[in-house]
């Protein structure tokens, strides 16, 4: 057992009291990779009605499974007023769910089974597996819940396996953000927007930001200066600029993803509404700023992300998020099926024009990983814009997200519907209640166990066997 920070606890699914872990199939598609592999996940049952009570399904994202559980408080929130239990599945390759062991990121080979199909039937055989084996869960109904990739995979859960899943809540799910679905732009005119939100010339100076770069590292001294005004682990080279910006822009994308109303350490510890603490540091006037005033503002602004604890010697350019995502595995991903183009313009939004070159990209992977993306693989897969002939499922995006530009944002019939939180940031809702939430995701929280509720009366009724 596993103490969690909030007082609740967890078992490990593998070795569960009265139960054991079913062993997953490396490959459920074919027959010639015969191999099995230890699923890890986690089960808390302390509010659960061991007479058919629901199970509440976090379908695991592209990381540990312990990181996502104690920062999917909802489902903590939610459990005694449902009487359901709550089961975290890690996604195979992330976390210790590896299955080939240490050689499952050694080569193309090994990782060949990395996929949503592959880890969605890992679910939908752990979930028969649970309900088979635990007493008691023979007739509980599941309800899949996942955020970002783990909301898509919550989604594809419920349209690809109905009969093992009631329904799903897909937060901050970019389903859409696929080739000619959506524009590739959008995404980064979200996070503009928030920006510009949040303080007096902050986006502009962002913007601006891009060519002082350029002109204060044409010199040697001035990349000097730069690395030492940015206290960078390793001092920058001229080979290192498209980097060293590639960084920032992650920075204030993340930034945009986690602008949540009160302290939280999701990707790193930040202060409440951390942009609009960034922004205090970039309120110079446009036209008179230097470009050593407005890189210096810069640089305090990067360090409300990467040192708001202050205990930070120096920021390391090679690194924007926790260590516990999987960034390898997911990169392999996106280099196979889960292709998302992005673009930038420089005018709609503050970063640096890029255009969406997909062969580029194709080409990158292929030197990388020795494959090539399937661009249209996933719309094949999991049916594109066409989605109305499923049920049950809850899309949620917040208005602050910049997800949400690929995420279904209106209702699609009666049983697949849209919950937007405006002053939400990336899968606010799956939080912990906090004290400092706005009243629309207290409300988006209340619809979405309604919906649950609902699900599980009609789940009853019809009696689905387990």
């Amino acid at each position: 057992v596993l103490a969690r920070t909030t007082g609740h606890s967890y078992n490990n699914g593998q070795s569960n009291g009265n139960y054991r872990a079913p062993l997953i199939q490396i490959d459920h598609f074919g027959f010639l990779e015969d191999g099995t592999f230890k699923q890890r996940y986690l089960v808390n049952n302390e509010h659960w009605d061991q007479k058919g009570g629901p199970i509440l399904f976090y379908t695991g994202n592209e990381g540990d499974i312990t990181w996502f559980c104690n920062n999917t408080g909802f489902m903590w929130d939610v459990a005694e007023d449902l009487g359901a239990m709550l089961v975290f599945a890690e996604h195979r390759y992330y976390g210790e769910s590896l299955p080939f062991g240490q050689d499952s990121y050694s080569d193309t080979k090994h990782l060949n089974y990395l996929t949503s199909e592959q880890a969605l039937a890992d679910f939908s055989v752990l979930i028969r597996e649970l309900k088979r084996k635990v007493l008691g869960a023979q007739e509980s109904p599941v309800i899949a819940i996942g955020g970002s990739y783990g909301g898509m995979l919550s989604a594809w859960l419920r349209m690809k396996y109905p009969n093992v899943v009631v329904g799903a809540l897909a937060a901050s799910a970019p389903i859409w953000q696929f080739p000619d679905m959506v524009p590739c732009g959008d995404f980064y005119k979200i996070v503009t927007q928030d920006f510009a939100r949040s303080g007096l010339n902050c986006d502009s100076n962002i913007r601006r930001s891009w060519k002082a770069i350029d002109n204060i590292t044409a010199t040697d001294d001035g990349l000097q200066w730069l690395s030492g005004e940015f206290s960078l682990c390793s001092p920058l080279k001229k080979t290192d600029l498209d980097d060293f910006k590639a960084w920032l822009q992650e920075t204030w994308v993340n930034l945009a993803m986690v602008d949540y109303p009160y302290e939280a350490n999701f990707l790193q510890p930040l202060p409440r509404w951390p942009i609009q603490v960034v922004c205090k540091h970039l309120n110079f006037d446009p036209s008179s700023v230097s470009d050593y005033q407005l890189l210096g503002g810069i640089s305090e602004a990067a360090r409300v992300y990467y040192n708001y604890t202050g205990n930070c010697p120096c920021l390391n350019t090679s690194s924007t998020a926790t260590g516990n995502l999987g960034f390898i595995g997911w990169y392999y991903q996106a280099c196979t099926e889960m292709v998302m183009p992005l673009c930038t313009d420089g005018v709609q939004d503050m970063f640096e024009p890029q255009d969406w070159n997909f062969q580029a990209f194709s080409d990158e992977c292929n030197s990388l990983f020795g494959v090539r993306p399937r661009a249209d693989w996933a719309a094949t897969v999991y049916g594109g814009l066409d989605i109305a002939s499923h049920s049950n499922i809850i899309f949620s995006n917040g208005g602050l997200d910049p997800w949400s530009s690929g995420g279904v944002t209106r209702n699609i019939s009666d049983s697949v519907v849209a919950i937007v939180i405006p002053d939400g940031a990336h899968h606010l809702d799956l939080r912990y209640n906090n004290e400092y939430d706005p009243h629309t995701v207290l409300s988006a929280r209340i619809q979405e166990v309604e919906y649950f509720k609902l699900w599980i009366t009609q789940a009853r009724k019809l009696q689905i066997p387990g």
